[in-house]
């Protein structure tokens, strides 16, 4: 097993040279007021407090280390509510869900980490497990249709991952160990320092577990490291190099009497995958005026391999894929006649490549190359019960390329669509305000999608209606956020496995997701906090011979409750519980299964002591040890084991 490290520069196009040269040559001519702190990304720069998105949830650096949660992905999900199905390889990652997307989940949210798209083109997993979960500062939920802003895919809504900037002289940072159960070692380190505008940081992990399931080894190792240069008041500049080692056993799925009479086993005790993931970011930023522009580039590597046995023979498959990304855009923020203005422009530019190798050779070459250009307005009116209105367009291309090993080539494929949004909102009463969204979001379908359906004609760009009523009431001590929703969907890219007996991916008939979701917290005293989410979502067929049956892998309802106590003299406690209702296996669209996935109740907590710079802490996971499963793809089997009980203790040294 091989893998190499980023080896190029991303080429760019004759407008992102020029466009970068741009944002550099006007250093010069800015003279007013400094660049503004961040408080929460708002129209894709850090916002005005009087524009932070509406109903976003944000998850602070305190809540993360408060929770003692180990990544980025189990604090989306235990302290933002979001649900999430666990993957089938070992890792630590869990296929996150907005708003009931089921197994497709992935592909109708858009995942960003400092502004930088972590999508790409294919079914794989976004992992966010390989983030140092020292470096986040914040994380942002933003659900319901954002395709304006952020493109294919943000149906579902869109997650924003926030990394810290060294601001201290003096160098900063953390070690910390964790041992537990199944053998898990995890073992981390961050460094931060300033040096007068330069700031430069860096973390490393390292992760071991044998996991719950016989034949799930798991074994990570991770990397971080930025610079940031504030090379003017009103400017900086910063590069970023992350990447990731993975290897995993893959221990298969069982049938319905395997995982009743074992949950542990394996049935694929040889097969195994790997990952090796290398990726460089930059970013500029300057203030002219009032004006504010900005561009991030980026280069990801990704190598994926997974060895499959069938009897004593094995099966290699290895996906090698590269994507370039350039985005530039401006913003115009200003103050007319008491009304806040908010105008941003910008465009996306992605190109994505990807060659599959097997164990005969070189296979296919798939190629997609992406331009966009959006706008978007926003006035608020402070004197008429602080009303916003908020209006914004996006148009897209899409080029794709396919070529085999013999020589074959598929005609390249032109797709293009376009998003907009309305956004309105007001303050009706102290305290209460009410807000309403309305626009069109789309996703295209991905190179394995195009690679696997029942003709050779591509796949239609699914669209979606989005229809958005809510309410936002208290403040910070006792506060509710409520959405109700609505997502008409025409030509929903799926697998259908009825179809000609064999299964492929197709353009469904018509579908929606319809619901409602609150997110409350209520400060019981100055130690307790409390905070629950609910979801209650009907995903389900509007048309065709399916009309009315239930999506799979959706579970309709999700409640989530945590408590969380802070008394200040060096202890706290974390205590958390999640209920998933039952859903439909993977397999069924004739919703003619007896036996569907069991709703199920998960428990975990966490005690720490803080004693100066150590932090001594206990935690467990599925505390009552409930045997269930949130992935099968066949009636009563195919079934995906999730972890049982497991009880971990960690020391943290913080300088």
């Amino acid at each position: 097993m091989t893998h190499s490290l980023i080896r190029r520069a991303p080429a760019l196009k004759p407008l992102a040279v020029a466009a970068c040269l741009s944002l550099c040559a006007i250093t010069a001519q800015a003279d007013e007021q400094v660049l503004p702190e961040v408080t929460i990304t708002g129209a894709r720069f850090a916002s005005d407090p009087a524009l932070a998105p509406v109903g976003a949830i944000v998850i602070s650096a305190a809540e993360i280390r408060n929770a003692g949660v180990a990544d980025v992905n189990q604090a989306i999900r235990k302290i933002g509510g979001v649900y999430g199905r666990q993957g089938l390889d070992g890792s630590p990652e869990f296929a996150l869900d907005l708003r009931g997307f089921g197994a497709n989940s992935g592909q109708n949210m858009v995942l960003m980490v400092d502004g930088v798209r972590l999508s790409e083109n294919d079914l794989g997993s976004t992992i966010l497990s390989t983030i140092p979960i020292d470096t986040i500062e914040r994380i942002e939920i933003v659900r319901g249709g954002a395709s304006v802003l952020y493109g294919d895919g943000a149906t579902g809504g869109v997650i924003q991952i926030i990394t810290k900037r060294a601001a201290s002289a003096e160098l900063h940072g953390s070690l910390r160990a964790e041992a537990g159960q199944f053998g898990l070692a995890d073992v981390r380190a961050s460094l931060a320092r300033a040096f007068g505008a330069l700031a430069l940081d860096a973390a490393f992990g390292r992760q071991r577990t044998d996991n719950y399931r016989a034949h799930s080894d798991f074994d990570q190792t991770t990397f971080s490291g930025g610079a940031v240069w504030r090379y003017s008041d009103l400017g900086r500049a910063g590069v970023r190099v992350d990447s990731a080692r993975q290897d995993a056993q893959l221990a298969g799925s069982l049938t319905g009497e395997q995982f009743a009479a074992d949950p542990r086993q394996a049935s694929t005790p040889k097969d195994v995958g790997a990952l090796r993931s290398d990726r460089v970011s930059a970013f500029v930023e300057q203030r002219v005026g009032a004006f504010d522009l900005a561009a991030e580039l980026a280069h990801r590597r990704k190598v994926t391999e997974s060895t499959y046995f069938f009897s004593d023979i094995g099966s290699l498959l290895r996906y090698t894929s590269e994507q370039d990304q350039f985005s530039p855009r401006l913003r115009h923020l200003a103050e007319m006649g008491g009304v806040l203005n908010e105008l941003v422009a910008g465009v996306d530019l992605g190109r994505w490549d990807r060659i599959t190798t097997t164990v005969f050779g070189s296979g296919s070459q798939v190629r997609q190359k992406s331009r966009a250009i959006y706008l978007r307005d926003e006035l608020k009116f402070p004197a008429a019960r602080n009303t916003r209105l908020a209006a914004g367009v996006r148009h897209e291309r899409i080029d794709k390329e396919v070529h085999d090993a013999l020589g074959f080539e598929q005609p390249g494929s032109r797709q293009s669509q376009n998003a907009w949004e309305l956004q309105g909102s007001v303050d009706v009463a102290p305290k209460v305000n009410l807000f309403l969204k309305t626009g069109q979001s789309f996703r295209v379908p991905n190179a394995d999608e195009n690679g696997y359906r029942a003709s050779l004609a591509v796949l239609k760009i699914q669209t979606s209606r989005d229809l958005e009523l809510g309410a936002v009431l208290g403040d910070t001590t006792l506060g509710l956020s409520a959405r109700v929703f609505r997502h008409a969907l025409n030509d929903e890219i799926f697998y259908d496995p009825t179809i000609d007996g064999f299964g492929a991916n197709t353009n469904l008939d018509p579908t929606e997701r319809r619901g409602l979701e609150l997110d409350g917290h209520a400060q019981l005293d100055n130690s307790v906090r409390l905070s629950a989410h609910l979801q209650h979502v009907n995903a389900r067929f509007t048309a065709g011979p399916n009309d009315g049956r239930s999506m799979v892998l959706v579970p309709k309802n999700v409640a989530t409750l945590r408590l969380s106590w802070l008394p200040g003299s060096g202890h706290s406690a974390d205590v958390g519980v999640q209920w998933v209702d039952r859903q439909r296996d993977g397999g069924d669209f004739a919703n003619s299964c007896t036996t569907p996935i069991a709703a199920y109740t998960t428990l975990d907590a966490r005690y720490a002591r803080q004693l100066g710079a150590w932090e001594f802490a206990v935690a467990g996971q599925n505390l009552a040890n409930r045997q269930y499963t949130s992935n099968a793809f066949a009636c009563n089997s195919a079934i995906y084991p999730s972890d049982g009980r497991q009880i971990k203790a960690s020391v943290r040294y913080a300088f």
